[in-house]
């Protein structure tokens, strides 16, 4: 049945755009709670660093959905392809903070070090091409 359904391209735009919106909503949600800081508190007070690290990830989950979705043929691979990206992403994030030792990254994100937001951005945007370049299903 999805099949058929998703044959007409404007029901398979708006199925694909739909779906990723709500993920992305979810990861954003999950990346909330992995850092020290309230994103969009920050956000909210000016805090560009926070603003750069937040929209990093915005793009990078973004991107893997496009190679997720420009990769599958189904809402569910597609979300599944999408889901696996974001994991990698996320242990990205980990590693950043990892390879730190002088510092912590989330503790200068916070403090509106613009640099490391920056370079968190820069992170999230270059490793999502990565992640997206393997994602090939067909």
């Amino acid at each position: 049945m999805e099949q058929w359904i998703l044959e007409n391209e404007y029901v398979r735009t708006l199925a694909f755009y739909s779906v990723s919106i709500l993920a992305l909503v979810v990861f954003l949600a999950i990346f909330e709670t992995v850092t020290s800081y309230r994103n969009w508190e920050e956000i909210k007070k000016g805090n560009l660093a926070v603003a750069m690290a937040t929209s990093g990830k915005i793009f990078g989950v973004a991107n893997i959905f496009s190679h997720s979705i420009q990769n599958s043929d189904s809402l569910l691979l597609m979300l599944l392809w999408g889901a696996i990206g974001f994991v990698l992403l996320l242990i990205s994030y980990f590693i950043f903070e990892f390879l730190m030792p002088s510092f912590k990254v989330d503790e200068e994100i916070k403090k509106d070090n613009r640099a490391v937001g920056f370079m968190s951005l820069v992170i999230s945007v270059g490793l999502s091409y990565v992640i997206g370049a393997g994602i090939i299903t067909r």
